[in-house]
């Protein structure tokens, strides 16, 4: 159901705030990795543990949060989410244990991003604007994640040199609290959600929709792509700023690495984001994830130096979240809106648990062998077999939506 202009613009908007504090603030939490390691006097993968927690349990709670929104609103799911964030954040300033540390940065933050993250904005973007304009919608939506990550990490960097890692975290639970207020547009989402196009207007069980998934191949195909998009993403994310520390670059050149990433991942996800309105969206994953191989070969080949970090970081950057748009909107032409929230959930669950095994892999093989570079190359190997994993996906809706639209 599409709104009046002025009101969708406000629905928009905010929802691009949403997304754009939901994923600036977890892409600062690498930064906190060596002041609480430090001063713990923990080994990296202590911390490495708790983020790769975070990011297991906001994929587990992932299809949950979907659910929510999908039968009771998009505004409910914001609420509980924006709660359970800052109250994560406010934890890992207290910790004063492994268990404390694991609870706030891992469990509590990941189940607070699951309620206001991509799992739960998509969906609902995608029910308020016309179809034609669905893909672009993702695509902006996307974009908004990467500007947080633009804007916020140096901020967040900025509050742990002034103030120290606690209290940056209490002023980033500060942040994750203001999430609450943009809640308000998304409080029509339930009513949106029951009485759409005509696809949606077929009164699918959830059950139904889940069996129907299920018994579909080229939906696993879709989730065993997203698993290793997720396992690249988190391991850069998290590791990036040690990695380059160990390599001898000061902490500025981590922080312009991952606000260069941010920033050409917005071009990124607009380009791909309309692309995936015109071109073939399992191609288009195909030719993201070839090219993450090639970018991550070519860094792991040719000596670092500041001029390569920053080259690496762009075109990175330019493939970051490239794989969102066309991800979630082949669930909506596969599937149909109406559970699509659940569904893309399930998607996205999967993909953390890629980013589990990313961030945890990343600090345990670092602690075993004294680097990283199993780990880069492994992404690197694992995006080229996805890319050809992609070749064979079938994109058209399935029977039931071809039947309707007949």
């Amino acid at each position: 159901m599409t709104h009046p202009v002025k009101l969708l613009s406000v629905f928009v908007a905010c929802a691009c705030i949403l997304l754009a504090i939901n994923f600036g603030l977890r892409s600062s939490m690498g930064f906190f990795m060596a002041p609480i390691s430090t001063e713990f006097g923990y080994g990296r993968e202590v911390f490495a543990f708790s983020l790769a927690l975070q990011n297991l349990c906001w994929g587990l709670f992932q299809p949950i949060a979907g659910a929510v929104a999908d039968r009771f609103g998009t505004a409910k799911a914001i609420l509980a989410g924006a709660l359970l964030y800052a109250l994560g954040l406010y934890v890992t300033s207290t910790a004063d244990s492994i268990f404390a540390l694991h609870s706030g940065a891992g469990i509590l933050i990941g189940m607070g991003i699951a309620g206001t993250g991509f799992g739960v904005v998509l969906p609902a973007l995608a029910r308020m604007v016309a179809p034609e304009k669905r893909a672009f919608a993702l695509g902006l939506g996307t974009a908004a994640g990467s500007a947080g990550q633009l804007l916020l990490i140096p901020v967040a960097q900025e509050f742990i040199s002034s103030y120290g890692w606690q209290t940056a975290l209490l002023l980033l639970a500060g942040g994750a609290l203001c999430m609450m207020f943009l809640a308000v547009p998304f409080r029509g989402d339930a009513a949106a959600n029951s009485s759409t196009t005509s696809e949606e207007n077929i009164q699918q069980t959830l059950p139904d929709a889940l069996k129907e998934a299920s018994g579909h191949i080229h939906y696993w195909l879709l989730i065993a792509g997203f698993f290793v998009c997720g396992f690249q993403l988190a391991f850069i994310t998290v590791h990036m700023p040690a990695f380059l520390s160990d390599e001898g670059f000061d902490a500025k050149v981590a922080v312009i690495s991952l606000s260069l990433i941010g920033l050409f991942n917005i071009f990124g996800c607009l380009l791909f984001g309309s692309w995936s309105g015109k071109y073939s969206k399992k191609n288009l994953l195909g030719i993201i994830y070839a090219s993450r191989a090639v970018t991550i070969a070519l860094f792991m080949l040719i000596p670092i130096s500041t001029t390569t970090v920053y080259v690496f970081s762009i075109l990175t950057g330019f493939l970051w979240l490239a794989t969102v748009p066309p991800t979630s909107g082949l669930v909506a032409q596969m599937f149909g809106l109406r559970h699509m929230g659940t569904l893309y959930g399930i998607v996205f669950l999967n993909h953390q648990l890629g980013s589990f095994l990313g961030v945890w892999l990343g600090g345990y093989l670092y602690d075993e062998t004294g680097a990283y570079d199993v780990v880069w190359w492994s992404a690197a190997a694992i995006a080229l077999l996805t890319a050809l994993i992609h070749i064979v996906i079938d994109e058209r809706p399935v029977a039931r939506l071809r039947t309707v639209t007949a």
